[in-house]
């Protein structure tokens, strides 16, 4: 006689399992999906009863992903991203430009660009709100993947995976310490062979602008000194910059915010001047992306001329 065939996976449970791999514990997890925990792994052990494996290891350290559980962890991503996929599309065929969009936006950019585009997003679709999120690019590439974002204004010169995007605009960088440094005795538009051996005072790791600086000063084979101090936002690199502590690159587009005393001297750099290239970028395949280039072109619109490339 054959036995009685187990329940299919619902989505509700997938969004259980997933969120105990993210929280590393079931009691967090319990609480972010608003069940109780008794629920909540009971419904993670109808999983693992109708997969027939194993998805966590409980121990006194907490819960660890079996390699089963890490596999089926990322197909269940796909299946509630598919999902959402899902309700989108049919938005679309209603108002796209109705609802909520979740748009990240990096450290750099953030402060100085929202200013502009907010306004003006505001004004062009007033029936859609914009839930902005500020983070590191690898953190926003990879909440894009998962599609816990819709879109993100990222910089194009940093690994943004896969993603599609629209470009906003180009932002120079430029050369920025106190009146009293060595580099700003010159009015002459700068180059890169100034900077060699000069110490250079720079974001801390995980900061993409702080990459695109080191790959500026690496392909033009000048070999910039670090500082023994790394910020860990612009504006606490633009008040060490202007006490003398050191020289340092900025954005253009941070100019305005950053150095509306004056407290800095800064110099442009000749030709070709080292910039990065302003995105909004999107999930591949995302079904969101005729509206998301529509407002790609909105932003571009609005994106500030003063500085920009």
């Amino acid at each position: 006689m054959a036995s009685p065939a187990l329940p299919a996976v619902s989505l509700r449970q997938l969004e259980y399992v997933v969120a105990v791999a993210d929280h590393g514990s079931f009691r967090h997890a319990a609480e972010a999906c608003h069940v109780a925990q008794p629920s909540l792994s009971a419904q993670v052990a109808l999983v693992e009863e109708v997969l027939g494996v194993r998805l966590f290891e409980r121990d006194r350290r907490g819960v660890r992903l079996t390699p089963a559980g890490e596999a089926v962890v990322v197909q269940a991503r796909q299946v509630l991203v598919e999902v959402a996929d899902l309700r989108t599309v049919a938005q679309q065929f209603s108002d796209p430009f109705r609802g909520t969009l979740r748009v990240g936006v990096i450290p750099t950019v953030g402060p100085y660009l929202l200013p502009f585009l907010v306004p003006a997003l505001t004004r062009e679709y007033p029936k859609l709100t914009f839930l902005w999120t500020e983070d590191r690019t690898a953190v926003l590439v990879g909440r894009l993947t998962d599609g816990t974002l819709d879109a993100s204004v990222m910089a194009l010169e940093a690994d943004i995976g896969s993603c599609e995007y629209a470009i906003l605009g180009r932002d120079p960088f430029v050369l920025a310490s106190g009146p009293a440094h060595p580099l700003m005795k010159s009015r002459k538009p700068a180059t890169p062979a100034e900077l060699d051996e000069v110490p250079l005072l720079l974001l801390n790791e995980g900061h993409c602008f702080r990459d695109q600086v080191l790959g500026f000063c690496a392909d033009a084979h000048a070999k910039a000194r670090r500082t023994s101090f790394e910020a860990t936002s612009l504006s606490t690199l633009v008040q060490m910059a202007s006490v003398g502590t050191g020289a340092t690159l900025l954005p253009a587009l941070a100019l305005p915010v950053e150095n509306r005393r004056g407290q800095l001297r800064v110099r442009r750099f000749a030709p070709p001047a080292p910039r990065r290239t302003l995105i909004l970028a999107w999930r591949r395949r995302s079904p969101l992306r005729p509206a998301l280039s529509r407002i790609a072109e909105t932003m571009r619109q609005t994106y500030p001329k003063r500085g920009a490339e």
